[in-house]
């Protein structure tokens, strides 16, 4: 299957010169959305995973099923304030500002082995984030799996140590 065939390009979105990848066209169609989840599990399939990490918002819908598909289990990775329990945080640059990333102090384990998925590898910053949080855990990173990699940013350079996987690069 051709993964690109689903994802709409908007382009000038959110601002001129940007061609955004848009996978809700992906996502509402439940035979590709499921090729592309069953596609990324055959990439990680041969990698020792306790957890799946996924950023918010659009890593819950990659990494959710993802998770489910492996037989493991799922954290979030929420904007701070956004989770109920005790928490650690990270900061991190946005193209206008910065933000927070946050996780559950008890969410992983030391040593437990995590994979990262997200739907979009562009910069790098909110994975490198994300690396951050689970590593102040003592999570073990094993990889990170996208649906997308946007590799004219390099953001795969941010992630030097860690394995990197896309289904569908531009």
């Amino acid at each position: 299957m051709n993964f690109k065939d689903y994802i709409r390009v908007i382009p000038d979105f959110p601002q001129p010169g940007i061609r955004f990848k848009d996978i809700t066209t992906l996502l509402k169609d439940p035979v590709a959305y499921k090729e592309a989840i069953e596609a990324l599990r055959m990439l990680i399939k041969e990698k020792e995973i306790d957890l799946i990490a996924g950023p918010e918002a659009r890593g819950f819908v990659i990494g959710a099923p993802l998770a489910l598909a492996l037989g493991v289990g799922f954290v979030p990775i929420r904007k701070s304030g956004k989770l109920p329990g005790e928490t650690v945080e990270a900061a991190y640059d946005l193209e206008y500002g910065k933000d927070r990333l946050a996780i559950h102090k008890d969410a992983i384990q030391p040593g437990q082995k995590v994979l990262i998925a997200d739907d979009l590898l562009a910069t790098g910053g909110t994975i490198t984030t994300t690396i951050n949080l689970i590593r102040q855990l003592g999570g073990d990173i094993v990889g990170a799996a996208f649906l997308i990699e946007l590799s004219y940013l390099d953001g795969r350079d941010k992630l030097k140590d860690i394995d990197v996987v896309s289904l569908i690069t531009y």
